[in-house]
């Protein structure tokens, strides 16, 4: 043992004592916690969430007042116990709280707001846009759409010579496929419309002889015509003459089924216009005249499968701030669509008018990994079908869909002709009337082919779609959410599905989704494999149907090829061209190393590439939002019901029997059996399997999803609904505990 050292070694070593021995402060020790025996159940109980205990009471405080009334009844009936007239196996809500007429039930839309009561039958339908006065018109600010070059020589440079080719291809594809169904084909049919349509001119109509003439706005009739907040929402907005004096300019607060941040200035006058026009529906299409009178309804508002987190903070914050309504709860699209149609099993295709959304549900609940938004929809037929006319010498072609009246007759016009029927495709002579403010009417001779057909079947062929646009001003205004306790990681919700169609355009994307903190495990529900989660639709996939109902997932680097409809890595996979080999079930084995191999990168651990620590999960988010997910819908259902299924073969049948097709764009005749008939080409062994349907009950497609919501505001327990309360203590963060989903 070392003996003492002497105070002249420790002062030679520099290590003799300064101090006096004393304590450096007064303020007593604490001593450190035991890590190993510490615990703790905060949080952790439901009577410590505010939201929780609140309901926890209020069903208890009507248990009590149950059993105070018939203790009452006793006494009043001399010891005879009345039958019960409720269900006892829960507690009765009051009646006030089950009144139909007081819940309003809010669907928007990007091109359509749909409102009305629970206990109405039909909602009522109005454009989601609002005119207000401002110096220029819509039709003054941006170029002609569709889009073109007016001065040039040809028409295929005028419309943009890769576009044409496009068209001419797609052109010669349906005549092989008509011959093909035997169907007749004249050869000279497109110089006929041609020659047709060159020579047509305008028949002038007088005012007097026009028997369906239109009632334009009175730009007069504001309630204060000097004031910035009197506007015009609705159909009274699109009514509005472009020669207005003063002025007046259209804003769309929603487009492609999110907020529009690209035509607004500022965040603000975003969310004022879309109060703005909420209000004025409450008030003119609801009767809702006093504000005072608000804080007795209560509302359901239905939000998109796929949503971002500060829309419904925001759409939150309206219903309780500006309009006071005593509860409020939400409900996704496809949730509705599923209570309207009276399904618990189905993959719901909702095609609006600016988003397509493709979603799986079971037991009425959205499966989240199947979640797939898609930016176009009905408005890119419209478009489109009028680009495809003017290329075939369209008489008037001054068109204009910045024009109000222009574009009202581009939707009448495609609702009248486009269609999925090929025995419907010939060379038709048809009318129009063009009907513009303080001139007289024109009617117009028209011939058309191909395009009725060729238009819609764009949602098959995105390409033909102009796509330039739809993502500018994305986060321009308004950021994505961010976790609470790390401000760096976005938190809005993914989807596996949605991720697949990124890979399919960006091939980098998988890459990407795979590298961020959290993914993909905590995407969704957890399942066994999820080494690589957007290759599912490799996974049966062959024409061939195997000897086992459950046939067991390629190993890992197999060299079995998969089928080119459900490979994702390749660009060129979107128009029919060859496919790149898949990282997972397909292409180069993996190397023995333990390194995987994933779109030609070579990974130092499955699933994460060499510089996924490099990166912040911001600007990975970043990087998916910059992919336009634009995909062919038979391909976008196969990915949703897939991931849906996770591998398991049996729900794929179940779900691929039970696709139900709703929405305005669905509407489009014969768009069912189509669709179905692409499912079993990309399908052919589960060809008996696949079932294509509309809505149940011969309900309006565009009406479903509000149907539903009317009924689950009805239901007698619901769990779901924020008080004015609740919010006002928790703010947003009690949508977490009050969703039906996991949020």
């Amino acid at each position: 043992m070392v003996g003492k050292v002497s105070e002249r070694v420790l002062l030679r070593e520099g290590l003799e004592r300064t101090d006096n021995g004393m304590k450096q402060t007064s303020w007593p020790d604490v001593a450190p916690i035991n890590q190993k025996n510490y615990y703790t159940d905060y949080m952790k109980r439901d009577d410590q969430i505010l939201s929780l205990r609140i309901q926890a009471e209020a069903n208890r405080d009507r248990l009590v007042q149950s059993a105070k009334d018939r203790d009452r009844a006793l006494n009043n009936t001399h010891g005879e116990v009345p039958l019960p007239l409720d269900d006892e196996d829960g507690p009765t809500p009051s009646n006030s709280f089950l009144d139909p007429t007081k819940i309003i039930v809010v669907h928007p839309g990007s091109q359509n707001l749909r409102l009305g009561f629970a206990s109405d039958a039909l909602p009522k339908t109005i454009p989601m846009v609002l005119a207000t006065k401002y110096p220029q018109t819509e039709a003054e600010m941006y170029e002609a759409l569709p889009r073109r070059q007016f001065e040039a020589r040809t028409i295929d440079v005028q419309y943009g010579e890769e576009w044409s080719k496009k068209y001419q291809k797609m052109s010669s594809d349906l005549k092989v496929d008509m011959r093909a169904n035997k169907r007749k084909v004249l050869p000279n049919s497109k110089d006929l419309v041609v020659n047709f349509n060159r020579r047509t001119e305008p028949e002038t109509i007088s005012q007097h002889n026009d028997p369906l003439q239109i009632d334009w706005t009175n730009v007069k009739t504001l309630e204060d015509p000097d004031s910035i907040a009197s506007v015009f929402i609705g159909h009274q907005a699109q009514r509005v003459p472009d020669d207005s004096n003063p002025k007046f300019k259209l804003w769309w607060p929603m487009q492609h089924g999110a907020l529009n941040e690209d035509d607004y200035p500022t965040k603000a006058h975003l969310y004022n216009d879309l109060e703005t026009v909420l209000d004025r529906a409450f008030r003119w299409e609801l009767g809702l005249k006093r504000s005072t009178d608000w804080k007795q309804y209560s509302c359901v508002f239905v939000i998109p499968d796929l949503y971002d987190k500060k829309y419904v903070e925001q759409i939150l914050h309206l219903c309780m701030e500006w309009f006071d309504f005593s509860k409020v709860t939400f409900m996704q699209e496809s949730m509705g669509a599923s209570f309207g149609a009276g399904y618990t099993q189905a993959c719901v295709v909702d095609v609006g008018a600016q988003k397509t959304s493709v979603t799986c549900v079971e037991d009425g609940l959205v499966m989240e990994d199947s979640r797939i938004n898609l930016k176009y929809g009905g408005y890119d037929v419209t478009e489109t079908f009028i680009k495809m006319m003017l290329y075939d010498h369209f008489p008037y072609q001054e068109i204009n869909l910045r024009r109000r009246y222009d574009f009202l007759l581009a939707e009448e016009l495609k609702i009248k002709y486009c269609t999925f029927s090929q025995q419907n495709i010939s060379v038709q002579n048809f009318d129009f009337h063009v009907r513009a403010p303080n001139q007289p009417t024109y009617k117009y001779q028209f011939k058309c082919y191909d395009e009725v057909i060729l238009a819609p079947m764009g949602f098959y062929d995105p390409s033909i779609f102009d796509n330039s646009t739809k993502l500018r001003g994305r986060r321009k205004l308004i950021d994505r959410s961010y976790n609470a306790y790390d401000v760096e990681v976005p938190d809005d919700p993914t989807s596996a599905a949605q991720l697949a169609i990124l890979a399919l355009i960006q091939p980098s994307v998988t890459v990407t989704a795979l590298s961020f903190p959290g993914a993909p495990t905590d995407m969704a529900t957890p399942s066994k494999e999820r080494a690589q989660p957007f290759n599912f639709l490799a996974r049966g996939a062959d024409a061939t149907p195997g000897t086992s109902n459950a046939p067991s997932p390629a190993p890992e680097g197999a060299n079995t090829p998969v089928p080119p409809p459900y490979v994702f890595g390749s660009r060129d996979n979107i128009n029919d061209g060859s496919p790149a080999p898949s990282g997972r079930n397909g292409g180069t084995p993996a190397p023995a190393n333990g390194s995987s191999f994933l779109n030609g990168i070579t990974l130092g651990l499955p699933g994460i590439p060499a510089d996924a620590f490099q990166r912040t999960a911001k600007s990975l988010a970043a990087e998916r939002d910059a992919v336009l997910p634009v995909a062919s819908l038979d391909i976008a259902i196969m990915t949703s019901i897939q991931n849906a299924a996770k591998g398991d073969e049996k729900k794929v049948k179940e779900l691929l029997g039970s696709i139900m097709v709703i929405g305005g764009g669905s509407k489009t005749p014969n768009f069912a059996p189509f669709l179905e008939e692409k499912l079993k080409a990309r399908r052919p062994d589960l060809a008996d399997k696949i079932l294509v349907s509309k809505s149940a009950r011969e309900m309006d497609e565009q009406v479903v999803v509000w149907k539903g919501a009317s009924v689950f505001a009805k239901l007698s327990t619901n769990d779901s609904w924020i008080t004015n309360y609740e919010y006002k203590m928790l703010g947003s963060r009690v949508i977490y505990h009050k969703a039906l989903w996991q949020y």
